[in-house]
């Protein structure tokens, strides 16, 4: 019963979303510990792009056109994402140069993205604590 129901879904993306921000946050250290050594280049984690095209993806495969594939060698026109299958990706940035020695690290903004992950990682905390409470709730109830 509680397997396929989206707040069963819920809780997954939110316990990827909070994988996502410790990995995030490990990444977002490791730039500011770095900040001084000469041609470090900074890194960045994505995986809301993904998730978003994923999600997207899977709502709007009603309106595809489906390929006639009579052969196993045929491709289809269109393979949608499953959601479960996004990964977070460590992208390492080399197009810019922040400093003369080849660093690329602001620290500005890197204390900006703590502050931001900090904020995520609280907020997507309550959500899954609201979740589990709903769930409590109705197994009292039933």
């Amino acid at each position: 019963m509680f397997i396929d129901s989206k707040m069963e879904q819920t809780n997954r993306l939110f316990e990827r979303a909070l994988d996502t921000e410790s990995l995030r946050r490990k990444v977002i250290s490791n730039n500011i510990a770095n900040v001084d050594v000469p041609h470090f280049k900074r890194s960045e984690v994505n995986f809301e792009s993904e998730l978003q095209r994923a999600i997207l993806d899977r709502q709007e495969k009603e309106n595809r056109l489906p390929a006639l594939m009579n052969d196993d060698r045929h491709i289809p026109f269109f393979i949608p994402k499953d959601v479960d299958a996004v990964k977070p990706r460590i992208h390492l940035d080399y197009d810019t140069i922040y400093r003369n020695d080849g660093n690329n690290v602001d620290i500005e903004k890197e204390m900006v993205d703590a502050a931001k992950n900090n904020m995520r990682y609280n907020a997507y905390v309550t959500g899954l604590n609201q979740n589990y409470k709903m769930i409590k709730l109705a197994m009292r109830t039933a």
